[in-house]
């Protein structure tokens, strides 16, 4: 077969199982119901519309899953490190709804939107509080990490937040450069990737210098995500990817090609940013023409292919131990670059 048909294999054989473990935390933990409902229905499993095509991609998890199958591992262990990794990732989303103020994911109403934002903060703690638990499920098998699973997740979460910090500070400002975005999008994107690869790769034994290849290879892939959904967000099929493109130009998001585009000060694209008037979604295609115009569009493809290139060459020199998986893993990386949304 070929690594994309083996990662459609590891996809129809790991999803459901996770899809089914994740589940089983949410009924078993979390009370009273009323509360579990609300959890169930952000992450896609009840209410009006719920279903796989809202329930996101769960690239993460299956990251952690493919990950402990390459490198020698089996995946079914790792599926408490991969339940964590998801939960938390939904807990972001949650959480950053509210901080948007955000009345849509995935096409249906948020959390927040309908059941208020005291009760939504509710169950994204729960959410949090629930990924801890199903890395207590590790305690045994994990005694001989190189590096504890709870202290490794939380680490993440604190990079995590620091980004979010970081996003929400950077709103409005017109005064700051690229390299202001790296540690916002390290924290915000990359550092989740990198953890959910490490579960993995600890998940199969690996000691911490063997993993490093895996390590670096979930933050380089991470950037190269987050650079590319930037690009998706001005130039991406709308069509394809469920959102005007644009709201991210309306909304003026410190984007990598905004960024960009603001460093060339002379451009139509700095001069029209800079002014006070809000951004209509009627002059957004103008806008992101001149903004193509100052080469941000080339400049952010070319870094998503920089970041993808480093992944790839990380991932190639990592020990493998399933030669299947570490291809389907490559699938994997090759297909998050060339999403349309």
């Amino acid at each position: 077969m070929t690594s994309t048909q083996w990662l459609q294999h590891y996809r129809q054989v790991m999803l459901p199982a996770l899809e089914e473990a994740l589940q089983a935390y949410v009924h078993a933990h979390i009370q009273p119901p009323a509360l579990a409902r609300m959890v169930a229905y952000h992450m896609g499993w009840e209410g009006p519309g719920a279903g796989p095509q809202v329930r996101g991609k769960r690239v993460r998890p299956l990251l952690t899953l493919l990950t402990a199958q390459a490198a020698g591992g089996r995946w079914q262990d790792a599926l408490p490190a991969a339940a964590a990794v998801e939960f938390i990732h939904n807990f972001s989303l949650l959480h950053d709804d509210i901080q948007d103020r955000s009345r849509l994911r995935r096409g249906r109403p948020t959390v927040w939107y309908l059941w208020g934002v005291a009760q939504a903060i509710n169950a994204g703690d729960a959410l949090f509080a629930l990924a801890f638990r199903a890395l207590a499920d590790l305690h045994t098998a994990a005694a001989g990490w190189p590096e504890p699973p709870a202290a490794l997740l939380a680490t993440a979460c604190l990079h995590l937040t620091r980004g979010q910090y970081l996003d929400l500070a950077y709103e409005g400002r017109a005064d700051l450069d690229e390299a202001a975005y790296w540690p916002m999008v390290e924290g915000k994107t990359a550092a989740l990737l990198e953890t959910a690869v490490v579960l993995g790769a600890y998940s199969a034994g690996l000691t911490h210098d063997a993993a490093q290849p895996y390590r670096t290879f979930g933050h380089a892939l991470g950037l190269a995500f987050q650079v590319w959904d930037d690009y998706l967000g001005i130039w991406g099929d709308p069509a394809r990817t469920g959102k005007s493109v644009a709201s991210d130009l309306v909304a003026r998001k410190n984007s990598l090609p905004v960024l960009y585009g603001l460093a060339q000060r002379d451009s139509a694209f700095a001069r029209r940013w800079a002014h006070a008037r809000p951004i209509t979604e009627e002059e957004a295609p103008a806008l992101a023409a001149h903004l193509a115009d100052t080469g941000a569009r080339h400049y952010t493809q070319t870094q998503a292919e920089q970041w993808t290139a480093q992944a790839r060459a990380a991932l190639a020199s990592a020990p493998v131990g399933d030669e299947q998986a570490h291809r389907a893993l490559q699938a994997l990386a090759e297909n998050l670059l060339r999403r349309e949304a």
